[in-house]
């Protein structure tokens, strides 16, 4: 299978550290009948590929002793980005991004069955940490937060609090006055909003 790439390292301060690959264009294969279509809009469907990227990235962070914390696909004004957001203990450098991106770069090209033009990102979390997994919530208890949800929850979408732990389908978050409960899946979006963690990036 043929595609081109442009390697680029870029060292954003102490944290985060992104290693780039840029402007990644995987072939098409020949197409089978389970082979979702395309997004004509998008470019390519966008939840097969963070599916794709969770499922692939998953194993290979395991196997090089880090973890894989957050996956996001998204449209940005210079095209279509991959971000994927790995930690381990000690903190992240280049040569883990570096590592795991031309592995999990491999491996979506061969898994894929679209053509797509798209900028892959591996990067440390720096200080607005993603939170994606319930035991995130649990893990940051006692660390300020903001979250998005995906419709008004008491009049509003954003809300910035201390993690306070779950119930249930639910996170709770202490605002000002009050602790709220936040279903798991209303969030849209959800970040640390000082972490500093073990990064050494």
């Amino acid at each position: 299978m043929k595609h081109h790439t442009v390697e680029k390292l870029i060292e954003t301060g102490k944290m985060p550290v992104f290693y780039f690959y840029l402007n990644r264009l995987m072939k098409k294969r020949k197409k089978t009948h389970s082979s979702p279509k395309p997004d004509k809009k998008a470019g390519a469907p966008a939840g097969q590929i963070t599916a794709f990227a969770w499922d692939l990235g998953g194993p290979v962070c395991l196997a090089e002793g880090m973890e894989l914390i957050h996956v996001e696909y998204q449209r940005e004004p210079a095209g279509w980005v991959l971000r994927l957001f790995i930690e381990k203990p000690g903190g992240v450098g280049i040569e883990d991004c570096s590592r795991v991106s031309r592995q999990i770069g491999d491996l979506l090209d061969i898994k894929l069955d679209a053509e797509i033009s798209y900028t892959l990102e591996v990067s440390s979390p720096g200080p607005q940490r993603p939170l994606s997994k319930k035991a995130d919530f649990r893990r940051f208890a006692g660390q300020s937060a903001h979250i998005r949800t995906r419709r008004p929850l008491g009049g509003q979408k954003n809300f910035k609090g201390v993690l306070a732990g779950t119930a249930d389908e639910a996170i709770r978050l202490t605002l000002e006055s009050e602790t709220i409960e936040i279903p798991y899946r209303e969030i849209t979006k959800a970040r640390l909003t000082n972490y500093h963690g073990d990064d050494k990036c």
